[in-house]
């Protein structure tokens, strides 16, 4: 029996999602739909049936790449063929792009020993071809590797796909309304990518009881006679379709005046967004709004309906920022581009500037008070020893005597800073990233290697190289080189792979003032950035008064590492043994989940390690650093202490951990030297 999916008009609620689904169904050039939502949230469903209410396509028969029978692409690899050739009519396709699929799934392949050999052009079609004039759908897109989001992205803005393997190429044509849904608590996509997708909506379940019963009513209804629950449904989905169509036709007709486009670019500049993308993508989201409204003119409600839809993430300014517009500048920038109030200077908008913008953001990272405050070097900080056990405490005797460990408040952390790349020495074989050397399907050519499979990568100077001792034994009495299929030869390729990066922070009292810890936030949250550009997966551990917890499981969404972090309290003891062993039993498990991704542990703290009375808490501390290098991990221990009198605790721990020990302020890419000095150093 055929899978009958959720009808499109029976989803609840989600009309922002809806709207700009259909808005890309009338014109694909406005370039996509990014869906941004939690779990459960009905985002797959709602994108799988859309594809039921698109209209149908007609095809010439026998052709994998969908072309028109009224209008044959002429580069076709099946082609060329003759106008009006044979055809039939098919629904327009869903075509679901899985996270781990490889490059050559997506685009296709050559058959390159064919094509070196017998000099055949043989061409096996991708996820692209088969998504041609219909959808394709990528669920969890901020999972798919950064590479083959810029493969989509170009097909669907060129509307053509390449294929080009040592100088054997093909193209087709690759038209498709690309969606692309994710949970941002798994990891953001690059700033790059997110601002290439045309429109973004974000999605939540309902909060009204009502809506919420109504939602799980429909959805019983279907589970229990799916072919039923979409009859019932059947006229609505018919009146999308031709609704659809009526505004496809209506498409090129729609005028999009000079003062609608004033409004237009009048927004933009309101939320001062980069470039000029933003523009055009809300000019072709307001005329493919007026069409299907079924308006001959884009009017202000068109602009209004576009820019909310386009604008949102690409106001962004870093990846901590959340997407969103303020409803009172895009009226008043609307209000300001009437025609009606040209040069009218009673309507004149006083310069509020902006107050999102404070101007930092860059530099050097604030060096903690290294003498003379007050706060660094009292007797509530703990920086004084304790006679008895020789362990050094973080709130003073009185708190130490009685046990009690008051809780600060959090400390906001100070602004972030460029920070100097740090990586895992040799060479690995994990995802694409851009932190570590590693081994993998990108990259610079290093060697070559006999093929185990398909070549998809080919090394023609090994491939000749292995050739030519054999053509006077393969009867070679003219120009030209006779290969076999042992002489092909596979490129090695080596680039930069993500890292699992797990900061492992110290929230004691012993980290000294509310300045300390706010530059220490600040290094950290500088860390985060740099492990967001590099796409790596963070986690983080947290110790102070009597225990270390997993704040944040490893994951990819580093805005929920940072919310973490600026959440954190302190206060309290250093259980800095606690601390080390929690991380051991993450690594530990996270070497079972994602065995590739190499880790990289940051523990960033001053080195003090107290607890009860009595117990050798140094010596634990290092008995769990010297577990942690026993099990081969990078370590990097960012040395947060302060004060005329430095006790180099941070110093004795990374050599316990084999780490790289740093200052808190060597964090910050210093210079160019700085930067060809560390890459010397991993070398």
């Amino acid at each position: 029996m055929p899978h009958v999916s959720y009808p499109f008009g029976a989803v609840v609620g989600m009309d922002d999602m809806r709207l700009a689904l259909l808005l890309n169904a009338v014109s694909p050039a406005v370039g996509g739909v990014l869906v941004r939502g939690e779990k459960g949230t009905a985002k797959s469903t709602t994108v799988r049936a859309l594809a039921a209410v698109l209209p149908p396509v007609d095809v010439v028969l026998g052709c994998r790449f969908a072309c028109d029978p009224a209008a044959p692409d002429p580069a076709c690899p099946d082609g060329p063929h003759d106008p009006g050739a044979p055809g039939h009519t098919r629904p327009a396709r869903l075509v679901e792009l899985p996270v781990g699929a490889s490059e050559d799934r997506v685009v296709g392949s050559l058959d390159l020993e064919r094509a070196l050999t017998e000099g055949v052009k043989a061409f096996e079609p991708g996820l692209l071809a088969a998504a041609h004039r219909g959808v394709l759908y990528v669920d969890e897109v901020n999972l798919l590797h950064d590479h083959l989001v810029d493969l989509l992205l170009d097909a669907a803005a060129l509307g053509t796909a390449y294929v080009e393997r040592e100088g054997v190429s093909v193209r087709h044509a690759a038209r498709f309304l690309l969606v692309g849904t994710m949970n941002p608590e798994e990891g953001e996509l690059r700033p790059q990518l997110l601002d290439r997708f045309g429109l973004t909506v974000e999605v939540a379940a309902p909060r009204d009881p009502a809506e919420r019963a109504e939602v799980v009513r429909r959805r019983f209804a279907y589970d229990a006679d799916p072919a039923g629950f979409a009859a019932t449904w059947a006229a609505e989905e018919a009146g999308l379709a031709r609704r659809i169509a009526e505004a496809r036709a209506r498409l090129p007709h729609v005028v999009l005046s000079d003062g609608a486009l004033r409004q237009v670019t009048a927004v933009c500049a309101a939320f001062d967004v980069d470039g000029l993308r933003a523009d055009l993508v809300t000019a072709r989201a307001a005329i493919a709004h007026a069409a299907w409204c079924g308006r001959d003119e884009v009017t202000e409600d068109d602009v209004r309906v576009a820019a909310r839809l386009a604008l949102p993430h690409r106001r962004r300014r870093n990846p901590f920022d959340a997407p969103g517009l303020d409803d009172d500048t895009l009226e008043q920038a609307l209000q300001d581009a009437r025609p009606e109030d040209d040069g009218d200077p009673d309507e004149g908008d006083p310069d509020e500037g902006d107050p999102d913008d404070d101007g930092g953001g860059g530099g050097t990272p604030p060096p903690p008070s290294d003498g003379g405050g007050p706060d660094d070097h009292s007797r509530a900080e703990g920086d004084g020893p304790a006679p008895e056990d020789g362990q050094y405490r973080d709130n003073g005797s009185r708190e130490a005597e009685t046990g009690q460990a008051p809780e600060r408040a959090a400390v906001a952390p100070a602004d972030p800073f460029r920070a100097r790349r740090l990586e895992v020495p040799g060479i690995g074989a994990g995802v694409a990233g851009r932190r570590s050397r590693a081994r993998g399907d990108r990259g610079r050519v290093v060697g070559a290697t006999r093929p185990t499979g398909a070549v998809t990568r080919l090394h023609l100077t090994g491939t000749v190289l292995a050739a030519a001792p054999h053509q006077v034994a393969r009867g070679r009495t003219g120009p030209g080189l006779r290969i076999a299929r042992e002489d092909l030869r596979q490129a090695t390729l080596e680039g930069r792979e993500g890292n699992l990066v797990l900061f492992v922070v110290d929230a004691s009292g012993s980290m000294g003032s509310r300045a300390r810890m706010a530059a220490v936030k600040g290094a950290v949250l500088s860390l985060l950035l740099d492990a967001y550009q590099r796409r790596d997966k963070v986690g983080l551990v947290t110790f102070r008064g009597t225990a270390a917890e997993l704040a944040l499981p490893p994951t990819w969404s580093v805005e929920a590492a940072a919310a973490r972090l600026t959440e954190l309290p302190t206060g309290g003891r250093t259980p800095l043994a606690a601390g080390l062993l929690r991380a051991h039993d993450t690594l530990r498990v996270e070497r079972v989940r994602d065995p590739q991704r190499r880790p990289l542990l940051v523990v960033v703290t001053d080195g003090r390690a107290t607890g009860a009375r009595g117990g050798d808490h140094l010596g634990e501390a290092r008995r769990a650093a010297g577990l942690l290098a026993a099990g081969d991990v990078t370590s990097v221990v960012v040395d947060c202490e302060s004060g005329p009198v430095r006790l180099g605790l941070a110093g004795a721990l990374g050599t316990a951990l084999g780490a790289q020990t740093l200052r808190l302020e060597e964090l910050a890419a210093e210079s160019l030297a700085a930067t060809v000095r560390s890459v010397r150093e991993a070398a």
